[in-house]
């Protein structure tokens, strides 16, 4: 039987062409729609890896003033702290959680590279920010005094240039002068939201002379109103004259990182369902020209004692065997992806979409044949050979 559909099937090849050709190009926008939703799918599962709620940012530019620049930002670090609706106040640069910012980094141990997210961020950092290292501990001012620079890396930083072994104590450096010694590791660190992939990310200790990293991060207590954010950007411009101050949420900054990477998914969704229904209204239509075309093949099979199950089976399969050539043609694309790691994603990701892909394809075409085909079957064999 299924022989026989193939035949049936490579017969009409020419007839199919189109049809194949539109299976195929929906079977490849699937494909891409599938493994954008998977990867963001499965990176939202993984945790952030601190605590964003109740925390600011304030964003500090010091214009024309270049005198005594970093002094300035410590006395309003310490200003800060003397609030009492600050719970803690942090420093770093202006890759500060959920922002547009971002700085990386090449790092090496033992010949090993690994290009990593890189922050400059004080000592209060995981203490504002709830992180809780894994081994180790964070970073303290005291630790400045060594030779080489204090740092702290994420579990995946840990994975890719250490594997098994203890990184707390090792050196790393860079193609330049500077080096690090691991003081702690930490767990995941997305600062780009939940749909960020976690990659590895290393923490230097910012120094109280440094001038140029100027974002303060401040962990406010429950109930903090805006009436404290106007008093507070008051008070920070009245000391810092000249000096620009711009407030960021967390919790708002975090929805516009969200809000990036959905709305191209959302329009990539909408894309691939207009390409869907007009495959589906051009498969529904030539099933039913099909039909109308076969009834004395149809009768003369009734007359010949083909129960309704059989014809119903045999208008079905000839689907299912056209969607399996054309995704035949786009497994041999998509397949691809994995074997050559493009867009350095995860095997697993574009393996799962390519399933998902076939699954939808041969719901979609059971779904638009379904009907003809029962219609088909019930063609009575007299009426039919009557009207031939």
């Amino acid at each position: 039987m299924l022989r026989h559909l193939f035949k049936l099937t490579w017969n009409k090849k020419k007839t199919h062409a189109l049809l194949i050709v539109e299976i195929w190009a929906s079977f490849l926008v699937l494909f891409g729609l599938a493994s954008l939703i998977i990867f963001n799918a499965r990176n939202y599962l993984e945790p952030l890896g601190f605590a964003y709620e109740r925390v600011w940012a304030i964003n500090l530019q010091n214009n024309q003033d270049t005198t005594d620049v970093a002094e300035k930002i410590q006395q309003v670090v310490r200003h800060l702290g003397t609030y009492a609706e600050v719970e803690s106040v942090t420093r770093m640069g202006s890759n500060f959680p959920f922002a547009a910012s971002q700085m990386s980094n090449g790092v090496k141990y033992n010949g090993t590279h690994s290009m990593m997210n890189f922050y400059t961020v004080d000592e209060n950092f995981a203490r504002t920010l709830d992180i809780t290292p894994l081994a180790g501990r964070w970073y303290q001012s005291a630790d400045s005094v060594g030779k080489h620079r204090p740092a702290v890396i994420n579990q995946k930083a840990r994975e890719k240039l250490f594997g098994e072994e203890n990184p707390l104590g090792k050196i790393l450096n860079n193609d330049g002068e500077n080096t690090w010694k691991v003081v702690g590791v930490i767990g995941n660190y997305k600062d780009k939201a939940e749909f960020m992939e976690n990659k590895p990310a290393m923490f230097e200790l910012l120094y109280a002379d440094d001038r140029w990293n100027s974002t303060l991060l401040i962990k406010t207590k429950p109930g903090t109103d805006a009436l404290f954010e106007a008093r507070l950007v008051k008070d920070v411009t009245a000391q810092l004259k000249g000096w620009s101050v711009e407030v960021d949420h967390l919790t708002e900054s975090r929805t516009n990182q969200h809000n990036l990477t959905l709305i191209p998914v959302l329009i990539f969704l909408i894309i691939c369902s207009f390409l869907l229904v007009n495959v589906a209204l051009g498969l529904f239509g030539i099933l039913n020209l099909n039909i109308a075309k076969r009834k004395d093949e149809i009768g003369l099979r009734r007359a010949m004692g083909a129960t309704e199950r059989a014809v119903k089976q045999q208008f079905l399969g000839e689907i299912w065997v056209l969607a399996t050539l054309s995704m035949l043609l786009g497994l041999l694309f998509t397949v691809q992806f994995p074997l050559l790691h493009v867009f350095d994603v995860a095997s697993g990701v574009y393996l799962l979409a390519m399933v998902a892909s076939v699954v939808i394809i041969y719901l979609l075409v059971t779904l638009c044949a379904w009907y003809p085909s029962r219609q088909a079957a019930r063609i009575q064999p007299a009426v039919a050979l009557h009207e031939e």
